[in-house]
């Protein structure tokens, strides 16, 4: 099977050999840090980074890629920081954070067309405590494991709450106040603490990618029970920047680095269209060599999938031709639900919340 790299001059796209001038309000180009989620739906970054930049002689972008197994609230909290220039995440994540008044990044792309399937899970032997004899969930009012107030994990139990009923709309009033929470809300940070909570009671049940759970139902004993499935119902995973690096000239008065005031740039950062376009190779590097892709995942020390599973989710997965492009309907119909649910203001705009219109900068530099 072929393993080449492909020619980066032979896509549909044009890659630039080198950085374009600086800008005099931009410092020497460095490191791009890119928050990253390490589970399977990151092997195209690692592609990037392994596959397609040593192509560039001179190379004209060093990505640095940083691990955030908390996932998509984790990093908002450090794009807030500037710990973090760009990051890729669960859509839903980063809509509800600009919706609530994050205004420190906006979406500048897009990652993943599928939905993410998420598992509900619960601990050993604990199924018949929230499964009806029908096989209904019985969840409502029960304690929900989350990562973070505010991240996927939270937002999806408001979408499995609208979807089966469990939303109490008569507590909403005339100040647009949100419905009671349909779950006693448990915070345990990370997938392991997830995992470790539904068996020490700590939670009942919590919300994961499918696969990244799959493997600890059948671990012996299994140490998580699969009561339910629920996909997102729009594309899963889009990306980010922070706005210190996005032109403050055509977007307005963006909040800028923590410190003195300073002016923002008049151009964007060059190293952000770059990563995109660079994304867009190892997409389709990843596309062509699946196998390739699933030798990568099944032996990563950073995963935790087996070669079966893994093979799995790629004939399920379908990454996006054109990084560059974010469809605003994809806005649009996040924040029907998150609205409808209870996530964001029900006004767009209010209580310093981002609008729809402002969350997308256009990558077209």
């Amino acid at each position: 099977m072929e393993t080449t790299v492909p020619n980066p001059q032979g896509m549909s796209y044009t890659l630039p050999p080198a950085l374009p001038p600086m800008h005099a309000d931009h410092p020497a180009p460095g490191p791009l840090r890119v928050g990253y989620v390490p589970e399977h739906f990151s092997t195209p970054l690692h592609f990037l980074q392994d596959k397609i930049l040593p192509l560039m002689h001179p190379t004209p972008l060093i990505v640095e890629l940083v691990p955030f197994p908390s996932g998509t609230g984790a990093m908002i909290s450090s794009l807030s920081t500037h710990s973090i220039d760009v990051a890729v995440g669960l859509t839903e994540g980063w809509i509800a954070g600009l919706a609530q008044g994050k205004r420190f990044y906006r979406l500048i792309g897009s990652y993943v067309e599928s939905p993410l399937r998420w598992a509900i899970s619960t601990g050993r032997g604990r199924q018949s405590e929230f499964l009806d004899p029908q096989g209904r969930l019985q969840l409502q009012g029960k304690k929900l494991g989350v990562s973070r107030i505010g991240s996927g994990s939270y937002i999806m139990g408001y979408v499995l709450a609208e979807r089966a009923g469990w939303l109490d709309t008569s507590s909403n009033d005339s100040n647009n106040n949100p419905p009671k929470p349909p779950f006693d809300f448990v915070v345990l940070n990370d997938f392991a603490g997830l995992r470790s909570g539904v068996n020490s009671r700590t939670a009942d049940a919590f919300m994961w990618e499918y696969y990244t759970s799959k493997k600890y139902y059948t671990t012996d004993p299994p140490e998580l029970t699969l009561i339910g499935e629920l996909p997102t119902p729009w594309p899963s995973w889009h990306i980010v920047c922070q706005t210190s690096l996005l032109p403050s000239s055509i977007y307005g008065d963006l909040p800028g680095p923590p410190g003195p005031p300073t002016s923002h740039p008049l151009i964007p950062d060059p190293r952000v269209s770059l990563f995109l376009i660079y994304l867009n190779s190892a997409i389709e590097y990843f596309d062509k060599h699946p196998e390739e892709a699933v030798d990568f995942i099944a032996n990563s020390q950073d995963m935790d999938y087996s070669r079966e599973d893994a093979k799995a989710w790629i004939k399920e997965v379908i990454f996006v031709k054109d990084t560059r492009k974010v469809d605003k309907k994809v806005v649009e119909s996040c924040m029907v639900i998150l609205r409808k649910a209870g996530v964001v203001p029900a006004v767009d705009g209010a209580q310093g919340g981002v609008k729809v219109d402002e969350m997308i900068v256009p990558v077209t530099w």
